[in-house]
């Protein structure tokens, strides 16, 4: 497929034909690498914790470098399961370096930890060191099975662990679960796994859910409609599925959630985990929130997947600026930024974000010139 500009001027396509792209990051060399969860494949298969078919496994994820509007696939045979379409994958869902260069690689998984062994001998689930150039991986840390092992499972009727994003910080690495919802420390040095925070269930009260003609958009976490409830409840528990973690000046982690279903707008929060890991909201009033980045000023920007319930069949995204003084600003609305699932600021500036991320085939890479000179609809 040939690359095209967005309609709008300020977008340009510098990679796309992607499969279920879920993270990115610049190398310290300035090199730009994409995560792609892959399609799953042909192999054994697993049910999908929403109850909506089986996960089928494959070697199709793989890390790929985006050079002259070309993504190369650099490490290729990663882990990945998906519907037999392609859809709902899980598997290389972010890339991050160290400041020595080292690529660390977040498996997700999402789905029964307990099943996983039926798959094979397989690294989903854990996190990976890569070597770039021989396409080679090793594992430091399972976290599926630290999951499993002190009892930090998914509440409700799910169980399902789902890593999904990662921040280096030092020796560090700090993970979100959107499975479990919970963040997760890695001492790379040891490979010591720790838990730092979890986020609770909330109760939403009148909820709005979707009807029988609703879009199924997310059928890998998102029960079938012969599910619904005819009439729904007054009050309904949801988890809080966070998506991503970021650390501020301040010294404190801050994670976004998507929420979980029936994804009420308005309904996704940031909190801020201090120090001592006391768990405070910093800010709310998204919805579907799916990646963060702090710039050098201390503003904090933040993804949202989709404008609205998901449900709604509406892939608009927005990218949002939250000042240091808290006054927010949208700075794209759609209009071409569809299902965004990830962003990274560039050393020259400009935002480089997944766009129709979670699609297999028709992930893009954009790159967004003086984002904060663009404000409102676009």
């Amino acid at each position: 497929m040939a690359l095209q500009e967005l309609t709008n001027t300020s977008f340009k396509i510098i990679a796309d034909n992607l499969d279920n792209p879920k993270g990115l990051a610049f190398a310290p060399d300035g090199s730009l690498y994409v995560a792609e969860a892959g399609v799953g494949g042909d192999g054994a298969s697993i049910p999908s914790p929403s109850g909506q078919g089986d996960l089928s496994y494959g070697s199709s994820g793989a890390i790929s470098k985006i050079e002259n509007g070309v993504a190369k696939r650099v490490v290729t045979g990663l882990p990945s399961v998906a519907f037999r379409d392609g859809t709902g994958a899980a598997g290389p869902h972010d890339i991050k370096f160290d400041a020595a260069g080292i690529a660390y690689v977040l498996l997700g998984y999402a789905a029964d930890p307990a099943l996983r062994d039926s798959l094979g001998d397989t690294d989903l689930g854990k996190v990976v060191t890569c070597d770039l150039s021989t396409s080679t991986w090793s594992s430091i840390a399972d976290i599926s099975n630290y999951e499993v092992t002190n009892k930090i499972l998914s509440r409700d009727c799910e169980i399902a662990s789902n890593p999904l994003s990662f921040y280096v910080n030092n020796n560090k690495l700090v993970v979100v679960d959107a499975g479990t919802n919970s963040i997760l420390s890695i001492n790379t040095g040891d490979s010591n796994l720790e838990k730092i925070a979890e986020i609770p269930n909330r109760i939403l009260t009148n909820p709005i859910f979707p009807g029988t003609k609703s879009e199924n958009f997310d059928r890998g976490h998102v029960p079938p409609p012969s599910a619904y409830p005819q009439a729904p409840p007054s009050q309904l528990s949801i988890q809080s599925v966070p998506t991503d973690v970021v650390k501020g000046l301040d010294g404190a982690y801050y994670v976004c959630e998507f929420t979980g279903f029936p994804f009420p707008e308005g309904g996704a929060k940031i909190y801020r985990i201090d120090v001592n890991g006391e768990l405070k909201v910093f800010a709310d009033g998204f919805t579907q929130l799916i990646d963060m980045a702090f710039d050098a000023e201390g503003s904090l920007y933040v993804l949202q997947h989709m404008n609205q319930s998901g449900w709604k069949g509406k892939a608009d995204g927005a990218l949002i600026q939250i000042a240091p003084n808290g006054e927010r600003k949208t700075l794209i609305e759609g209009n071409g930024l569809e299902s965004p699932s990830a962003l990274t600021i560039g050393s020259d500036g400009a935002f480089y974000i997944l766009n129709q991320g979670g699609r297999p085939g028709s992930g893009q890479v954009i790159r967004v010139e003086n984002p904060k000179n663009i404000s409102g609809h676009i």
